[in-house]
Parts: C-alpha cells; structure tokens; sequence
C-alpha cells in the first residue's frame, strides 16, 4: 500500500488516482480539505490527520503495510515565514521518520521547478548545479531546502528518496483564483462573463495538465527500478500563451481576449523542463495538451466549483 500525504490536492489526488489505476493500494492523508473528489470515491482509503501530528502519523502504520510514501502535504505561507517553515519542516521530517521506520520501498517528496532559478540554459534538466538566488516565493525557498534533507535523511537506511521537481502545474482542485497558474482564474472569469486580463502571445513556460504530473509520479513510484534520486516531472515542453488564448477562444467563441503580440519582457524564452530521464525509465508521455486539457478542465467544473 502505498501512502500519498495531502492526498485531497491538486496533484495528490491525481497521484493517487494514477496509483489505483496501476494496480496500487492506496491510503491518502487528508487535514484541511476533506472533500473527496468523484474519481477517488470508494478507491481510496482517507485518513483524516495533521502530518505535523507525529503520533496520529505512526499510528498509521499499524493499520496498513505501507511500502512506499509519497509526500505532498504542504501548507501556503502566512505573514509569518518561520511559522511557515516549522509547520512543513515538522511534516516533512514526520513522514521521514516513518519512511524509515516502516521500511518503505521509496520516499517521494515534492521539489519544485523553481529551483532551477538562476540557470540561463533551456530547458532545465537533473544535471544542472543549483545555484544561490534571492527566490520569489517562500515556497521555491522551502523546496529546494527540501532535497538535501531528504537525501541526508535516508542515506544507509535501503529508502530510496525520490525527488519531484514538479513543473508549472494545473488542473482539477486548484484554486480558481491562484496567483501559481492563470488558466483556472481565466476560465473562472469567462464562465462568470467578464474579460480576463490581458497577456502577451509569446509569454509561457512550463505547463503541466495536473492528471499528467499525477501519473508520471505514480509511475516512479512503481517502476522496478529506478537510475536517480531527482526527476523533472512536466510535459516536457514550452506552452505559450497564444497556444492557451486559441484553446479558450476555441471553448469560448465570444470571448473577447485581449492577447499582446511579442513578450512582454523581449526576445528569448521562457523556461520549462527536460523530462528525458522520466521518459527513458517509466516510459512516461503526456496524454493531454493544451485544448485536450481545457476540455477536461471545462467539464470538471461544470459540476465542480474547483
């Protein structure tokens, strides 16, 4: 049985979803959202519990032989950062105790693209050293502070750790409104009948139907074997935002969308992962594209508020 930590989210429940359909037993954490989406309803075993709660947490394993953990509980930073880095830095440290006590097969954590900042080469892959930057967002901060942890924290113990640089993600369960990704705010803003803010055409980056990074993480969870310790997980290319207009403008034929021709900031490109070592040891190969995916995504919310 393998255990998926904020296994309710965005790309937790698509991981544990992908899981199921590879033939997994799965039993997920849940603590704000319980909410069970109508894909894992009756597939899944739900658990209601703070990670940060180390006893709650153990208990777990004496009611399931847990053989592979995949950690994805995460909190959104307050005012206070410390706060912020304590509470995830407990979870974090939690689940490793567990991974080690349990004797789990593999201890997959969420990383983040973000922590490629710094490096001008495109696209990004494994093999580039990370570099010292002054990072955006609390969060990018806390992962890449994640990996060394995780590895230190497993070595000579037979765990494998496994880490996700999860690239530009969206999907099903994001919040509409999120500052991390445009398309949901956008579609929420055609459905409601008003006019998105304005974009240029040539602006993107990486960009990830979250079905897609929840089953590329199921399959490195249940590969045989596997040659790393880090993998990029994305569709492995660079979307643009005249590719998402034209899909929109596809779904909403009224829509008046106000697209800027160039980039915003001149010539060059935006960044996006190298997903070669996924493909090459899982075989992995996205299944959705940018109208594929606005399709799904329109359906989902149909019945769905996020």
């Amino acid at each position: 049985m393998i255990l998926v930590t904020g296994g309710l989210g965005m790309i937790g429940a698509q991981t544990a979803r992908a899981l199921v359909e590879l033939g997994e037993e799965v039993v997920v954490t849940a603590y704000r959202r319980t909410e069970v989406p109508s894909f894992l309803a009756g597939r899944v075993v739900v658990e209601t519990l703070d990670v940060t709660d180390r006893e709650a947490l153990f208990a777990l394993g004496k009611r399931y032989a847990v053989t592979g953990i995949v950690h994805l509980a995460g909190t959104i930073p307050g005012e206070d950062a410390v706060d912020y880095f304590r509470t995830d830095l407990t979870g974090l440290l939690n689940a490793l105790d567990a991974a080690r006590a349990w004797g789990v097969r593999r201890f997959a954590v969420a990383s983040s693209l973000g922590v490629y900042l710094g490096r001008p080469e495109i696209p990004w892959h494994e093999e580039l050293a990370l570099v010292n930057v002054e990072y955006p967002h609390l969060i990018i901060a806390f992962k890449k502070a994640v990996e060394p942890l995780v590895t230190h924290s497993l070595q000579g113990t037979g765990v494998q750790p496994v880490l996700l640089r999860i690239g530009g993600t969206w999907g099903p369960l994001m919040d509409p409104e999120s500052p991390f990704n445009p398309i949901p705010a956008c579609v929420s803003a055609l459905r409601r009948g008003e006019k998105p803010r304005p974009v240029y055409a040539g602006d993107g980056g990486d960009n990830t139907y979250a079905p897609d990074t929840g089953r590329a993480i199921a399959l490195l969870m249940t590969a045989p074997t596997l040659q790393h310790d880090i993998y990029n997980i994305s569709n492995g290319r660079r979307t643009t935002n005249r590719e998402v207009a034209d899909a929109l403008q596809s779904a909403f034929p009224d829509a008046d969308l106000d697209v800027i021709p160039g980039r915003q900031s001149g010539p060059g490109d935006d960044p996006y992962l190298d997903i070669t070592r996924l493909t090459t040891e899982t075989g992995f190969t996205p299944e959705y594209d940018v109208p594929t995916a606005l399709t799904h995504y329109l359906t989902w919310r149909t019945t769905n508020r996020r």
